[in-house]
C-alpha cells in the first residue's frame, strides 16, 4: 500500500498583536485540516503574533502573552493532527523568530530562525537572536525540515536539514510584496529543491500591515523544480496537498494552480488590500479624500471604493477661485461613476479671511508660494475637520514623483492617515487608471467600466493654486522626471550615470537637490502601500539634515 501524507496549508491574514483573533483563525484552519484527514496543518511565519513586530519584540509582556497563547492553542488542538505555526519565543535574554509544532496538547518541536534579514524593510538583527540550524522533526511517516523564510534564501540551512535526513522542506514565510518578487522567490526555492533533491512547500502570509502587503502566492515544488500547487495571490486560502512515497522519495500530487496577476493587477490589488486591511485592523470603517478633478485623487477614490465599497467613501471637492470649471465637472463625473458621495466645500471665504488676517504682516511683499500653500492647508483643515467630526480616515493622494521632490504641501495636501499611491510614480498613475477602467475583478467592490473619466487621465496635471498653473511650470515633464527619479531613488545611480542616459545635467542636479531637501516632508508623511523594493520609509532611510551631494 502506498504511503501517503496530507498537508493542509493555511495561507491566512493575521493582525499584529491580536493573539485571540489569530489563534481563532489558526484553530479554524486546524479544524478544516482535521476534517479533511490532514497529517499536519501548517500556518506561516509569525502567524500567532502577526508580522512584522518591530519593537514589540523587545517587550517581555508581549513575549509572555505570545507563549501563553501558543500553549492555549496547543491544548485546543490536542485531539487531532499536529499544528505548525510561527511565533516569537523568549529563551534566556534573547527573543527568537520561531516555528513551533503543536502535538498532543503541548509544544512538541520548536525551530529557531538562523539567518536574520537586515535589509530593505527588515531589521531582525536588531530585535532577534540567531538560532542554531535545526535538524528535521518527524510528523507521522515524514521527516520535515523547516527553514524559516530567510533561511531558505541561503543554501546552508536547507542542505544541513537534507543531510540530517529531512524528506521534505516546509518553509514558513512572512515575505512582503514588491513588484517582481514572486519570480525571485520561486527561482530561489527551485535552487533549494535542486540542491537537496527534496520537495519544498513555500507557505506565505497574506494581508496588509502598515506599509507592507504580504501577498501569499504560496506554492509547492517537487524535486527537479516542477510546480505541483500554486495558491492565489493576496487572498486567504486553505489548500490540502497530498504527498505519496515512492522509490525516489516523497512527491506532491498535482493540485490547483491559481493564475497569478500581472504587474499592473498585482500593484492595484496590493493597494486595495493594503487600504482595506489598514482600515479594518485600525478600526476605521469609512474614509474621505479631497477629490480635485485630477488623476491622483481620482485613482485614490477608485482604490478606496474597491477596498471599502462606495457607501464608505466620502469625496470632497474644495474649490478656490483658481479651480477650473472642468475640474468641478471631472470630480463630479468621477464620483458619479464610482457611486460615492461628493460634497462641495468652497475655501474662497476662508482664504480671503486668512489673507486679510496676514495682510498687516505681509504688507509690501508680493504674493508667492506662501499664498498657494495657504489654499492647500485650508483644504487640509477642512478635510481633517470632517474626519474628526464623522470618524472617517482622511486619505492623502500624493504620488511617488511628488513625494520624491516635495511637490506637496506639508500640513496641507499631505495631511491624512494613509496614502495608497505613495509608491506609484506619476506615469504609472496614468497607466493604472487606464488599467482599472479596462478591468474589473471579483475582489473589487467598485463598479465595472470607466470609473475614472478619460478627460481626467488625458489633461495636463495642475495643482490649480494660481492662474493657469501646470505641473510642468515647476517640474520637468513627468516622462523625464520619473526616469530620473527611478535612477536616483530606486537604483542609487550617480548624477553622471543619469546624465549619461541623455538628461540635462542641470535638470538632474536640480532633481537630486529636491529629493534631498524634501526628506523632512517624507519624515512626516502618511504611511502608504509599498509596491517596489525602494519605497520611501524603511526601504530608503536618509538623514533630514544632510549637506552631501553626489560629487560626480
Amino acid at each position: 500500500m502506498t504511503e501517503r501524507f496530507r498537508l493542509t496549508l493555511a495561507q491566512l491574514n493575521p493582525t499584529v498583536g491580536d493573539f485571540a483573533g489569530n489563534s481563532a483563525k489558526a484553530l479554524e484552519a486546524w479544524r478544516a485540516g482535521r476534517d479533511a484527514g490532514a497529517d499536519l496543518v501548517a500556518l506561516p511565519e509569525m502567524f500567532l503574533s502577526g508580522y512584522q513586530l518591530q519593537d514589540l519584540v523587545l517587550r517581555p509582556a508581549f513575549l509572555a502573552r505570545s507563549e501563553e497563547a501558543l500553549e492555549e492553542l496547543a491544548r485546543a488542538c490536542a485531539d487531532g493532527p499536529p499544528l505548525a505555526i510561527g511565533a516569537p519565543y523568549m529563551e534566556g535574554l534573547r527573543a527568537y523568530n520561531s516555528y513551533a509544532v503543536l502535538e498532543g496538547g503541548r509544544i512538541a518541536t520548536r525551530v529557531l530562525k538562523h539567518h536574520l534579514p537586515n535589509a530593505d524593510v527588515f531589521d531582525e538583527v536588531r530585535v532577534f537572536g540567531s538560532g542554531p540550524i535545526s535538524g528535521p522533526y518527524r510528523v507521522g511517516p515524514m521527516r520535515i525540515g523547516s527553514p524559516i523564510c530567510e533561511d531558505a534564501w541561503f543554501d546552508d540551512v536547507a542542505e544541513t536539514m537534507a543531510e540530517s535526513a529531512a524528506e521534505m522542506l516546509l518553509v514558513p514565510n512572512g515575505s512582503p510584496y514588491h513588484r517582481g518578487k514572486h519570480e525571485v522567490r520561486q527561482n530561489l526555492m527551485v535552487a533549494r529543491v535542486v540542491e537537496t533533491g527534496l520537495p519544498l512547500v513555500y507557505l506565505n502570509l497574506v494581508g496588509g500591515q502598515d506599509d507592507q502587503v504580504f501577498d501569499g502566492a504560496s506554492f509547492v515544488l517537487n524535486p527537479g523544480g516542477g510546480l505541483a500547487v500554486q495558491m492565489p495571490a493576496m487572498e486567504e486560502a486553505i489548500q490540502h496537498v497530498d504527498f505519496t512515497l515512492g522509490d525516489d522519495g516523497w512527491r506532491a500530487e498535482q493540485g490547483p494552480r491559481a493564475s497569478l496577476p500581472d504587474p499592473w493587477e498585482a500593484d492595484y490589488k496590493a493597494m486595495v488590500l493594503a487600504l482595506r486591511d489598514y482600515c479594518g485592523k485600525t478600526g476605521f470603517g469609512k474614509v474621505l479624500l479631497g477629490l480635485s478633478g485630477g488623476v491622483d485623487s481620482a485613482l485614490v477614490a477608485a482604490i478606496a471604493t474597491d477596498a471599502l465599497g462606495a457607501e464608505n467613501v466620502r469625496c470632497v471637492m474644495l474649490p478656490s477661485r483658481y479651480t477650473s470649471q472642468h475640474s468641478l465637472q471631472d470630480a463630479a463625473a468621477c464620483a458619479r461613476a464610482l457611486g460615492t458621495r461628493l460634497d462641495e466645500l468652497p475655501i474662497t471665504e476662508a482664504q480671503n479671511a486668512v489673507n486679510a488676517t496676514l495682510a498687516p504682516l505681509f504688507a509690501g511683499r508680493d504674493e508667492d508660494l506662501t499664498e498657494e500653500n495657504i489654499q492647500s492647508r485650508l483644504r487640509g483643515v477642512m478635510l481633517m475637520a470632517l474626519s474628526n467630526k464623522f470618524g472617517e480616515m482622511l486619505l492623502t493622494t500624493g504620488n511617488k514623483s511628488e513625494v520624491a521632490v516635495g511637490y506637496a504641501t506639508i500640513y496641507g495636501d499631505m495631511a491624512g492617515g494613509y496614502n495608497p499611491i505613495k509608491d506609484l510614480y506619476k506615469m504609472r498613475v496614468f497607466e493604472t487608471c487606464r488599467w482599472r477602467n479596462a478591468n474589473h475583478r471579483d475582489w473589487m467592490q467598485g463598479p465595472e467600466g470607466e470609473v475614472i473619466p478619460t478627460r481626467i487621465i488625458d489633461k495636463p496635471p495642475s495643482a490649480e493654486l494660481r492662474e493657469d498653473q501646470k505641473d510642468a511650470d515647476s517640474l520637468p515633464p513627468y516622462e523625464e522626471l520619473d526616469v530620473i527619479l527611478e535612477m536616483l531613488v530606486d537604483q542609487d545611480a550617480s548624477v553622471d550615470a543619469v546624465v549619461a542616459k541623455g538628461f540635462d545635467a542641470e535638470v538632474v542636479r536640480r532633481v537630486e537637490r529636491l529629493v534631498y531637501l524634501s526628506e523632512y516632508k517624507r519624515f512626516q508623511s502618511a504611511p502608504g502601500t509599498r509596491l517596489t523594493a525602494r519605497a520611501f520609509w524603511l526601504d530608503r532611510r536618509y538623514p533630514i539634515v544632510n549637506r552631501w551631494r553626489d560629487p560626480s
